[in-house]
């Protein structure tokens, strides 16, 4: 029995700490004002038929503060990748050269920095629901097994351990948000 509660554990820990990872990645993606080649990671583009991340097909780079330029290994890639760009709705044009796109982050304004942080939070809220239901599947797996003849004290000390964990994991994404929402706010 107590075999399969650190199971139930070590699943619950294992998934809560991808929640967290989601978050930080999802957050990586909101600007803040500085131009970051991660804010391109997730967004495919068309690739002889198969869509493949920009960052497998160009060169992605931070020229400045407010530049990205991607380059792309071959030029009949430049029209896919700049499609892609546009349809990810990133919230930046992408300038076509020729041979190289540009992105040019415009500076942030009071309006749009309220947005991010509404953006941030909507993220966050999406962790602590699956912290939520991560934990609701631990303390029905904890019931099952008191079911089956698990002692009630036992069975009670494994779901107030499971709440520990959840509040603790809640508290961690609050950090990040908080975090985030300064270095957005910073002008």
């Amino acid at each position: 029995m107590s075999e399969e509660l650190s199971l139930i554990k070590m699943d619950m820990e294992d998934g809560m700490n991808k929640a967290i990872t989601h978050l930080e990645t999802e957050l990586v993606k909101i600007r803040a004002g500085k131009a970051n080649p991660n804010m391109l990671e997730g967004i495919m583009a068309e690739y002889y038929g198969s869509p493949t991340p920009i960052s497998q097909i160009a060169n992605i780079s931070a020229l400045d503060a407010r530049t990205i330029s991607v380059q792309p290994w071959e030029k009949n890639m430049l029209q896919p990748i700049e499609r892609a760009i546009i349809a990810a709705n990133i919230g930046i044009n992408p300038q076509n050269d020729g041979t190289n796109i540009r992105l040019f982050l415009p500076p942030l304004t009071e309006e749009r920095r309220k947005e991010l942080v509404k953006r941030c939070n909507g993220e966050g809220e999406h962790a602590k629901v699956s912290i939520r239901s991560i934990r609701r599947d631990a303390i029905e797996h904890i019931k099952k097994l008191q079911k089956d003849g698990l002692s009630e004290d036992i069975a009670k000390d494994a779901e107030a351990e499971v709440q520990d964990q959840t509040n603790k994991f809640i508290s961690l994404i609050e950090k990040h948000l908080v975090a985030k929402e300064k270095e957005i706010m910073a002008v």
